[in-house]
């Protein structure tokens, strides 16, 4: 790489650092290309991304971002997960090193939070963004269906009422 071509990829990290929910750090132990294929492609689908950066040129972008901290995981041959919402990335790279050996977690950060491993793990096994925002709704709809209910209970236990009635004098 040349220096212009050091100097775009800073930029486009910076960007990425700005943007992201979360970063994960792993550590790859010889993954072939059908695995990080494979991990790519799990990782696009949770709506995250992952990439391999030059350490040297990850930790200069890192600087004067919320991600400062995950500086002194970046050391050997080490790729970077990320996504805007919280959880997609820890939970796709979680899930991808349990199928495998030759990926390892070394933490991450979530915000200027940064987490090891452990956290990782955890932030992997809560729920995703449009999890909570389905709980939400259904939490939310769930009194007014509750106050339809209550609301008709009373008119449809009177109508068969009547309707025993009618059908006890009719035979």
């Amino acid at each position: 790489m040349d220096r212009s071509q050091k100097a775009d990829a800073v930029a486009q990290l910076s960007e990425v650092f700005s943007q992201a929910g979360v970063v994960v750090v792993t550590r790859n132990l010889g993954l072939s290309v059908a695995q990080s294929t494979a991990l790519r492609t799990k990782m696009r689908e949770a709506g995250a991304s992952y990439k391999v950066a030059k350490n040297r040129l990850a930790k200069l972008a890192l600087k004067d971002t919320d991600y400062e901290g995950l500086d002194e995981y970046l050391t050997g041959p080490t790729a970077l997960g990320y996504s805007a919402d919280p959880v997609a990335a820890a939970k796709a790279v979680v899930e991808f090193a349990k199928t495998t050996d030759k990926i390892e977690i070394v933490g991450g950060s979530m915000g200027a939070q940064k987490l090891d491993e452990a956290g990782v793990k955890a932030l992997a096994s809560m729920p995703s963004l449009d999890e909570l925002r389905g709980t939400i709704v259904g939490l939310v709809n769930a009194p007014a269906t509750k106050v339809v209910r209550t609301i008709l209970e009373p008119t449809s236990m009177l109508a068969r009422v009547f309707g025993a009635y009618g059908a006890k004098e009719a035979a």
